[in-house]
């Protein structure tokens, strides 16, 4: 009975630190992309290719493709461990309601499959995805809202300090939350779809190598390809269906006072530059996205399944 909580409390704190580990590797790793996603977002005018001739023009380029790298890896490590350890309570639950619909069929451990997470039906993935992802994305939205203005050309911040200084000023904890509307819309779709594709995709690439190749899950060997290229697979998915909202939460938390809110924001830029303003920055979006939750969810499996070994 004593070693019950134990290994509950272990496996919760396993979780939180595997997902804190993968996030922040991964946003350090893809800075990059993500500021030239930011520079191609904040403006019609911006392409790809200007953005980053502009950096590599401009003094310091390889400097200057980390901006912002300090608040990425706070904001994505801090919000991995936030969604990863939130996620698996969430899924942890689930299993213990087998009378509520979110959960479709026999629940069961995944320890005959690529995956060390519970195994949910279909609606109980895509909804415990959605709800982890706005609960951490509420948190993280301040440090969010720094980094996107510290990246932008709109701002001269010398430091996060300064621009948490100057938000605070002049528009108060009201700012620290701009575009958190645009952003929830984006993040629990994105994050549902993601959970629900990703889980859907790693059965089926699983069953096909585990008739062709014996596959064998307990190996980091067998597992993380199955895993990566799911993530890829679920990352392009949700990516490219939610990337308008990507866009309209860009501009909100750039420049609030001209759009004011989220279909405000949506009116002026279909209105003014037509329906490419919705999937500005997508290509960027796509392949950082794909490689950061490919990575990130591979990465964080793989730990959380040696962990559980190492417990038993």
């Amino acid at each position: 009975m004593s070693d019950a909580p134990q290994r509950q409390k272990a496996s919760s704190a396993f979780h939180i630190a595997a997902g804190l580990g993968s996030g922040a590797v991964s946003a350090f790793l893809l800075q990059p992309a993500d500021l030239l996603k930011t520079r191609v977002q904040q403006s019609h005018a911006s392409t790809l290719t200007r953005a980053f001739r502009e950096i590599l023009n401009g003094p310091r380029p390889v400097r200057s493709l980390w901006r912002g790298v300090t608040p990425s890896v706070i904001r994505t490590g801090f919000g991995s461990a936030l969604y990863f350890g939130m996620l698996n309570q969430m899924r942890q639950y689930a299993t213990r309601l087998p009378a509520v619909p979110l959960v479709a069929g026999e629940v069961k451990p995944a320890n005959g499959s690529s995956s060390a997470l519970p195994k949910l039906g279909n609606v109980a993935n895509l909804t415990t995805g959605a709800l982890a992802r706005v609960a951490a994305g509420f948190i993280v939205n301040p440090i969010t809202v720094m980094k996107v203005r510290y990246e932008s050309t709109h701002y001269a911040y010398k430091s996060l300090a300064g621009a948490a200084k100057d938000i605070a000023a002049k528009e108060g904890m009201r700012g620290f939350f701009a575009g958190f509307g645009a952003t929830a819309v984006r993040d629990a779709p994105y994050a549902g779809l993601y959970v629900l594709v990703y889980e859907q995709a790693k059965a089926r690439l699983g069953a096909v190598a585990a008739t062709g190749e014996h596959l064998r899950p307990a190996t980091m060997s067998s597992s993380a390809p199955i895993n990566f290229a799911s993530g890829v697979l679920a990352a392009v998915t949700a990516t490219t269906l939610t990337n308008p909202f990507d866009a309209i939460k860009t501009r909100l938390q750039i420049a609030p006072s001209r759009y004011g809110n989220m279909f405000r924001a949506a009116s002026m830029m279909l209105r003014e530059e037509g329906v490419k303003s919705m999937f500005s920055g997508l290509s960027m979006r796509i392949g950082r996205k794909a490689l950061s939750s490919a990575f990130t969810w591979t990465v964080y499996e793989e730990l959380i399944r040696r962990a559980e070994r190492v417990l038993v």
